[in-house]
């Protein structure tokens, strides 16, 4: 198979689809892989790496898209590289499709086959394509918290741990999940006072007996959500449903009741945020404020850490993907059903529910689409 690594193009966007690593996996099986000129640079991957390890270097993305059966990318693609895809082309890649209309509309129309890593499930109905981006995400909330409480970033000006005879910052995690508990972990790190609230008393127990008392976990039906907002001093939203849109589960009332100077990294904006004020954001201006509390909602947030996540995404990504390369979607798809949970757009139609709902479009379950 032939299969397309473009550069990524979204604005402070720095991994690569595939690593040097796993370009010589499927070279060495026969297949061939184009990589777009300098497309891994940032990341560190010279165009020497990947001619070392079987790949062919073009220039232009509109040839990798011209050429390939299949695309690998990172972030969904943009608009310009939407208008590039071909029909019955392949695309491996997140797409969070219940936060992007334009997008979803555009995929539908091109009659690709759209797989996105952000739905495969495995046995556990764990997210196993999604959960390396979620702890590197989930690890940089808390240092993006922690620099944004500083003054100078209009923040409250503390130090997220204290200092001897001062209290540290107050963390409130929402979500227990992947991106929650690695934000623990940097937080209790850090010295920080961190709530971790969830709606899963079996996963708080987990987690309390993983951090000890370096936590305090928080029953979400039992909390006093709004209270407890208003005393943290650092908010992080890591709530998930997969495929589908963030719930709302802090609105503009409850802001207005934060203090000021307090921070929200909203780690679900790609699901659309968790928080009402949240609004997607980039590396190069990551905040903004609203009644003087300062929003972190970077779409990308594992961009800033080319490298780290590039190697961390290759190992979920790469099984699925030497499948797909050596035996074709169909059987790939039919065979498993923790993959066809990745397919959310399959020829002209939505196979994913929660992509779907988020639109009021109509729903092709993927098995019966596959049939067709």
């Amino acid at each position: 198979m032939i299969i397309g690594v473009p550069k990524e193009i979204k604005l402070q966007e720095h991994r690569i689809g595939l690593t040097p690593e796993s370009v010589k996996v499927l070279t060495s099986k026969g297949h061939e892989v184009l990589v777009q000129n300098n497309g891994g640079f940032e990341a560190g991957f010279t165009n020497d790496d990947y001619k070392n390890s079987g790949a062919k270097i073009i220039d232009k993305a509109e040839d990798i898209f011209k050429k390939a059966e299949l695309i690998v990318k990172v972030k969904e693609p943009q608009m310009n590289e939407v208008a590039m895809i071909r029909e019955n082309q392949i695309i491996y890649t997140y797409l969070h499709l219940a936060a992007a209309k334009e997008l979803t509309e555009g995929l539908l129309k091109s009659k690709s086959v759209c797989i996105a890593y952000e739905t495969v499930t495995d046995d556990n109905g764990r997210l196993p394509l999604l959960a390396p981006m979620s702890a590197v995400a989930g690890r940089m909330s808390i240092q993006a918290g922690a620099h944004s409480l500083e003054k100078n970033q209009k923040g409250r000006g503390l130090l997220l741990g204290g200092a001897p005879g001062v209290e540290p910052a107050t963390v409130v995690i929402l979500g227990g999940g992947v991106v929650g508990e690695n934000a623990a972990v940097i937080a209790t790190g850090m010295k920080g006072k961190v709530y971790v609230v969830d709606k899963s008393q079996e996963r708080l127990k987990q987690l309390h007996e993983m951090f000890g008392d370096k936590i305090i976990p928080a029953e979400s039906d039992k909390t006093d959500l709004n209270k407890l907002i208003s005393s943290c001093d650092l908010l992080v939203g890591g709530v998930l449903i997969p495929g589908a849109s963030a719930p709302k589960l802090v609105t503009k009332e409850m802001i207005k009741n934060m203090k000021r100077g307090s921070v929200i990294v909203d780690v679900a904006i790609d699901q659309g945020g968790c928080v009402e004020t949240s609004k997607p954001t980039t590396h190069a201006n990551p905040t903004y404020l609203v009644n003087d509390v300062v929003h972190y909602c970077v779409a990308n947030m594992p961009g800033g850490v080319p490298r780290t996540s590039t190697m961390a995404l290759n190992q979920a990504t790469l099984p699925l993907l030497i499948k797909l390369a050596d035996e074709g979607y169909k059987k790939t798809l039919k065979e498993n059903k923790n993959y066809l949970a990745g397919l959310n757009i399959y020829k002209g139609k939505i196979t994913f529910k929660g992509v779907a709902d988020a639109f009021n479009l109509d729903y092709t379950p993927a098995q019966k689409a596959l049939q067709d």
